[in-house]
């Protein structure tokens, strides 16, 4: 290129670049360099040409490389010269344009930003208390989507005209408001309405103001947000929260909180600087954090030393806490009946949470795609995502090489899907439970949404080996060929995909349960696994499950399959294990002596389940995990501020191992023997609690190291839903790490059943690539 000529370049960007300020970020920097050309949107990203010297053009190309807009997530740059110069005489902003096959990719809700949060409380500006405030920087992007490309038009928005004001934002790129295509003012946009419980239209002077009166009088509203609605009570008021419980029936689950400020939370919660970073970024997810002084309502988090806790994320939100009326810390739990979806819908919202919520703060911005609230944990490895949705979906997660058009369709517990397009993959929000039918309802409409959005047609499916997910069953009846994915081996693909592993690695998934190829139940595995094949080496011994599913939900059935497994007696422990149901201990006993209903399981989460019935911590669940949260609560107790490398150095018992069964078999009859020793000498169940734990971290390191060194394999992934323990998972860095090897969990995608769709897609789309042998449709 000669320096002082005009030449002309054409630049395709992709990645999350609309609607995140990258146009007028662009328009802005064009003419800082001197440069005449165009840009638009178009489903196959950004599409720039510019003309001007050889330097202007490598400066700006430069500053998109080096300084980007902060929301912007550029996945890959092209471009190429052309000879004939168009003889732009400015730069502009063009119309988006649409072709037949997507590649862009829609941007994640985002939080409230400074700049709106300062014009919602300037008297002097017009959105000034306006709800519904945002910019190119914040506001709604997933949840109001119906089309791409993302122009105004393919969102909910489209029914909210201009004014002339927020027109001429819109309109001008100097503009922060430039394209933000959810841009509204109390002149043209949405606004709220607040309604008694059978959905009358309350008159009030000020809305707000009434909704805060209400909370501080302890009533529960139903409020509908950003994805969907929330039941909200003063979380500081024991008797609104325990009529939310029993109106909601949910007995004991934790109930997330939102409080008003840092300075509210710092009083009750310890955060650090690193969780003020996340509990203030642009996604203001859940954070999980551990209580230092309960001042809230206990009944919260009942039996647990943590809570979770989010700041406010919307306009809404902060307008509502500055009434004064309103209550610092509010519980902000979804808005649902149990077991199903959130409502997003206000006359579904009013018919379903009618014998829940005493009234019903409304707005008229329709909500395209139900998104909760993502959880997240703020690790000695750094951020780790439980439950991902609002704020992180749709964004992609690169593959290394190039796939069919898949759609996996993820498992039972802590549903999701996901997508792949060419090199990219995409992992839906969080679904919830599949186990009901508005839950696959949800589950269905999402994938047609997700499919429209990224324009994917599905050549393949893949799902899990259990054939009673409804999942499974929605793959089965795609008429697409269908890839089964054993359930661990895809918890172990999702790490090695993120951290983009292609070696062979050593897994440990420590689980719930999944379907095994020998049709058990497995869940405490150690694999050598690639992204296409796995070999299991090594497990927990297997343990009866009395009654099948009722063990998942009945630990006091653990506790006895435990006693059973170890050769001891029914009364083998001196304290009565759950005297409520003495009699039917009887017939479980005879259940096991007979093995009559009674599957295998290798399952490390029935083992936390008994080893918390054994100590009287837990009989009957409520919720998912419920007793091994509380296990690992006791023993957080019971460390005293002592450093778990610390204790795990003092600490060497490990169970011992057998070479059973093509594979090295955990003993876990001997850590079993052990706390029941423990239980009849008087020790408190807090010791016993931190000792189980360090006995499990010790016994997986032992069967590990052994397994890692007879394959002469130095990388090891971490997975399964015990994984969201800290203490097993931090346990097990601390020892591997020190033995040399690399460790590596699930960080961006949930290492629970949350993530295993991703797996499942990169195992059947390199099957389908190697030719190997599928389901016919």
């Amino acid at each position: 290129m000669s320096e002082l000529a005009t030449h002309g370049v054409e630049i395709v960007i992709q990645g999350i670049v609309q609607g995140v300020g990258f146009r007028p970020f662009v328009y802005r920097l064009a003419k800082k360099c001197n440069l005449v050309g165009s840009i638009l949107n178009s489903d196959q990203g950004v599409v720039i040409t510019i003309e001007g010297t050889a330097s202007s053009i490598q400066s700006f190309l430069d500053a998109l490389h080096e300084s980007p807009p902060p929301l912007a997530r550029i996945s890959s740059i092209e471009q190429k010269t052309y000879p004939k110069l168009k003889e732009f005489t400015l730069f502009s902003i063009l119309k988006s344009v649409s072709t037949a096959k997507s590649k862009a990719i829609i941007p994640a809700d985002i939080a409230t930003c400074g700049d709106c949060l300062q014009d919602i409380a300037d008297p002097q500006n017009r959105r000034f208390q306006y709800p519904f405030t945002n910019c190119t920087n914040c506001g709604p992007r997933y949840s109001i989507v119906t089309e791409i490309p993302y122009d105004r038009s393919g969102t909910s928005m489209n029914c909210f005209p201009l004014c002339a004001d927020c027109k001429a934002e819109y309109e001008d790129p100097e503009n922060r408001r430039f394209h933000a295509q959810p841009n509204a003012c109390s002149v043209c946009g949405p606004e709220l309405s607040y309604h008694d419980k059978n959905g009358n239209k309350l008159v009030v002077g000020s809305v707000l103001q009434t909704v805060a009166k209400d909370l501080k009088d302890g009533k529960i509203v139903a409020m509908r947000g950003l994805g969907g609605f929330h039941l909200v009570v003063d979380a500081r008021s024991e008797t609104a929260v325990q009529r939310l419980r029993q109106r909601k029936g949910r007995k004991s689950k934790p109930l997330a909180v939102m409080a008003a400020d840092l300075v509210e939370a710092h009083s009750f919660c310890d955060i650090s600087a690193s969780d003020t970073e996340i509990l203030q970024g642009t996604q203001h997810p859940i954070l999980l954090l551990p209580l230092h002084k309960n001042t809230l309502a206990p009944s919260l988090a009942p039996n647990i030393a943590e809570i979770g806790l989010m700041l406010p994320y919307t306009p809404l939100h902060q307008l509502l806490f500055l009434e004064k009326d309103c209550p610092k810390t509010l519980v902000m739990t979804s808005g649902n009946r149990s077991g199903a979806p959130i409502f997003t819908a206000n006359d579904a919202a009013l018919k379903g949470l009618e014998s829940i919520a005493d009234s019903f703060l409304l707005h008229n911005r329709d909500i395209v795609t139900r998104v909760d609230d993502s959880v997240v944990r703020n690790s000695s490895r750094g951020l780790q995502i439980l439950r991902r949705s609002r704020g992180y979906v749709p964004s992609a997660t690169a593959l290394s090489q190039t796939l069919a058009n898949i759609l996996s369709c993820g498992a039972g517990l802590k549903s999701t899907f996901c997508l792949t397009r060419e090199k990219e993959a995409f992992l839906s929000q969080h679904i919830g439970d599949l186990f009901n039918l508005e839950s696959l309802d949800f589950y269905t409409e999402s994938i047609y949404h997700f499919t429209k959005l990224l324009q994917v047609e599905p050549e393949l499916v893949v799902c899990d080996l259990h054939p009673d997910y409804l999942s499974s069953q929605y793959a089965a009846k795609t008429g697409l060929p269908l890839y089964k994915v054993q359930h661990h081996h895809a918890h172990a693909v999702a790490v090695l995909v993120e951290h983009g592993i292609e070696e062979k690695a050593l897994a440990i998934i420590l689980d719930g349960s999944g379907l095994g190829d020998d049709n058990t139940l497995w869940g405490g595995e150690v694999f050598e696994v690639d992204c296409t094949e796995y070999k299991r080496v090594g497990s927990l011994a297997s343990m009866l499950l009395p009654g099948g599913d009722a063990a998942a939900e009945n630990p006091w059935r653990m506790g006895l399959s435990l006693l059973h497994h170890t050769g001891l007696s029914r009364d083998a422990i001196e304290q009565d294990l759950h005297e409520e149901e003495r009699n039917k201990q009887t017939i479980v006993w005879q259940l096991m002596e007979q093995k009559f209903n009674c599957p295998l399981t290798t399952s490390c989460g029935r083992l936390f389940d008994g080893v918390a019935a054994l100590l009287g911590v837990c009989q009957e669940m409520d919720y998912e995990g419920q007793a091994a949260m509380e296990l690992e609560s006791l023993a957080k107790g019971a460390m005293q501020e002592t450093p778990l490398a610390e204790l795990l150095q003092e600490f060497q018992f490990a169970a011992s191992t057998l070479q059973e069964e093509g594979r090295l078999i955990l003993q876990q009859s001997e850590i079993v023997a052990r706390i029941v020793q423990q239980l009849n000498a008087g020790v408190n169940i807090e010791t016993i609690a931190l000792d189980f734990h360090l006995c499990l971290i010790r016994s997986f390191f032992a069967l590990s190291d052994t397994l890692g060194k007879k394959a002469g394999l130095q990388t090891v992934v971490l997975s399964g839903g015990c994984m969201q323990n800290m203490l097993l998972q931090e346990g097990l860095f601390v020892l591997l790490e020190h033995a040399g090897y690399t460790v590596y969990t699930g960080t961006k995608i949930p290492v629970n059943d949350g993530g295993i769709a991703l797996g499942q897609a990169v195992i059947g789309g390199l099957a389908h690539v190697s030719g190997s042998t599928h389901e016919s449709p």
